[in-house]
């Protein structure tokens, strides 16, 4: 047996590509049906995982994935939160 952890891995939902959890950005839909991003990935609700590139995040909005995945209406704010959050990691 390898003492490795398994690394959990998340689909994106815009380019359908397996990547590991920690290099996803979470965006959550409540109970109440309001749609947020979770950047701890420990809010309850129904979650979807985006890649964190700006490609990933135009196909998304573009085909509507996450629209789809969560079945709610994604607010544009959403999206601009998500690119504001990738921009900002890309400086580290």
């Amino acid at each position: 047996m390898s003492s490795q952890k398994k690394i959990p891995l998340r689909k994106c939902v815009a380019t359908g590509e397996m990547f590991p959890k920690k290099e996803m950005i979470r965006i959550v839909r409540s109970k109440e049906g309001e749609v947020s991003v979770d950047l701890t990935g420990k809010k309850s609700g129904r979650g979807a995982y985006v890649s964190k590139t700006k490609q990933a995040v135009e196909i998304a909005k573009k085909r509507k994935s996450l629209d789809n995945q969560l079945e709610a209406k994604i607010p544009e704010s959403i999206f601009d939160e998500l690119l504001t959050v990738i921009e900002r990691e890309q400086l580290k």
